[in-house]
């Protein structure tokens, strides 16, 4: 792993032991089982979704919103991206660099009718059950991060609990260890930020996609701001694209989420059959 990842790693241990060592943290399970149902995640037959990231920060790009936004900022971007038609809402819950927490992704799930995804660097378990316990209806699992072992492990909890799985990798190597999920109903996605600049390689779609199981729906992460990214996207084979700093920082992220949704599903229908 890169200096940036095995630091996330390390910060999403402590966060995970902390949970376990809680008073009462029996009591995730109970928590994750009682809770609201998870909202499916539904394809559209248009071709084409959009995964909306509501973001406060990023080791990328900084502050993305004002400092006091906290669960406010996040609700309000969520509602935005419900109403431009978004398929589902991602939230960060790292507090390292992104500012992020499971408060966010609580109010935010209470605010939207569509599923949140909670994007983190998970490395245990317990924050699949914090997840869904908090509202979440999808997570994301890095493969770089974990053992094969402990990928399936973990995929099959998230499954279990009536969420979503996307399975996100950066190389060749990340596609082969995440291949011992690839029989299950998951996403498979393609993050093009290269872990030790941080800077995109918006190269690594074209690269990585004729690599990519044909079963499974393919996520273009990273690095889509335009319509016209959404629309390469869509001609090299994603099915969808999970967007955040592109959104978060134009004037309206309500309406750049629609228009990267109309591009790529008008790219979708030009290129059908």
């Amino acid at each position: 792993m890169s200096d940036f990842l095995s630091q996330m790693a390390e910060s999403s241990r402590r966060r995970a032991d902390e949970a376990i060592s809680r008073p009462g943290a029996a009591g995730f399970t109970s928590r994750a089982l009682s809770a609201r149902p998870a909202l499916p995640l539904v394809l559209s037959e248009n071709g084409f979704d959009l995964i909306a990231e509501a973001k406060l920060a990023s080791p990328a790009d900084g502050r993305l919103v004002p400092e006091e936004g906290g669960s406010a900022a996040v609700v309000k971007l969520a509602r935005s991206y419900e109403t431009a038609g978004a398929l589902a809402v991602s939230v960060l819950t790292v507090p390292d660099r992104f500012d992020g927490s499971l408060a966010h992704l609580e109010a935010a799930a209470d605010a939207v009718d569509i599923p949140i995804l909670r994007k983190d660097f998970l490395v245990d378990p317990i924050q699949i059950l914090e997840a869904r316990a908090s509202g979440a209806s999808g997570v994301l699992l890095i493969a770089k991060m974990v053992s094969g072992e402990s990928l399936a492990d973990m995929t099959d909890q998230a499954l279990s609990l009536g969420m979503f799985v996307v399975i996100e990798i950066f190389d060749e190597s990340d596609l082969a260890s995440a291949s011992v999920v690839f029989d299950r109903d998951i996403l498979i996605g393609v993050n093009t930020r290269d872990l030790i600049t941080l800077e995109v390689d918006s190269s690594r779609l074209g690269t990585m996609a004729p690599r990519l199981p044909e079963n499974l729906p393919a996520v273009a992460e990273s690095g889509i701001h335009s319509t016209g990214d959404a629309i390469e996207a869509v001609r090299l084979g994603y099915r969808l694209a999970l967007v955040g700093t592109g959104l978060v920082t134009s004037a309206d992220p309500g309406a750049a989420a629609r228009a990267l949704i109309s591009a790529g599903r008008l790219a979708a229908w030009i290129g059908s059959p």
